[in-house]
């Protein structure tokens, strides 16, 4: 499986369905209008965690993507996605609206996205239907969603194996987010150097211990 950062909540993942075949998933394509530049990519299945514009440019990825955009579990060429019903900030939903929290399961791994989760904390159901995580993409830029000491808590009740942290302050983002810094000076994490992607199989899991994980955009 390959997991490439595009910027703020933007993922590219491949993930090899067999020998011959790979499928892609695109997770929150944003638009431009934010300030990032958005690549060109092309899909078989696009997710957007809610209807925000950094989050929901479906249109903009190539191919004819089957397109999931809230909570439900579905099934697309042996690639699994489990859609989590959340709120997007502290107050029910009444400001910003409502998430979807996604558990993708893959090569026999499973990768959970937050999208823009603005709960200080997951309740005990949505921990229980995430499941076990090996790889966490994480929220930690506050404002508009949960910021460092959150995103640290909530790690510690998901328990994956793998923290990539993702929506915080990039140079030319129009949103003001808080800087990655603060997520790993909670983390605990040294001298981060950030890489241009996660290349990994479920053989290269040797550790029960979070691992924390800074990607290039």
């Amino acid at each position: 499986m390959q997991i490439i950062w595009k910027g703020q909540a933007c993922f590219s993942v491949i993930a090899q369905r067999n020998k011959q075949e790979q499928v892609k998933l695109v997770i929150d394509p944003f638009d431009p209008s934010i300030g990032l530049k958005m690549p060109v990519l092309e899909a078989d299945i696009v997710l957007s965690t809610h209807d925000h514009e950094d989050h929901n440019n479906v249109k903009a990825v190539k191919g004819t993507p089957f397109v999931i955009t809230g909570p439900g579990e579905y099934e697309i060429k042996d690639v699994s996605v489990r859609g989590i019903p959340s709120f997007h900030d502290e107050k029910e939903g009444k400001e910003r609206g409502k998430n979807t929290i996604y558990v993708i399961e893959a090569e026999g791994m499973r990768l959970c996205h937050l999208g823009d989760l603005g709960q200080g904390e997951l309740t005990e159901d949505q921990v229980s239907r995430i499941g076990n995580v090996d790889i966490l993409l994480i929220p930690v830029g506050g404002v508009y969603t949960i910021g460092a000491k959150a995103a640290a808590k909530i790690v510690s009740q998901i328990e994956p194996r793998i923290v990539i942290p993702m929506h915080y302050m990039l140079a030319n983002l129009r949103f003001k987010l808080e800087k990655v810094d603060e997520f790993l000076k909670e983390m605990g994490v040294k001298n981060a150097e950030a890489q241009p992607k996660l290349v990994i199989k479920l053989r290269d899991f040797t550790s029960e211990e979070t691992k924390v994980m800074v990607l290039q955009p």
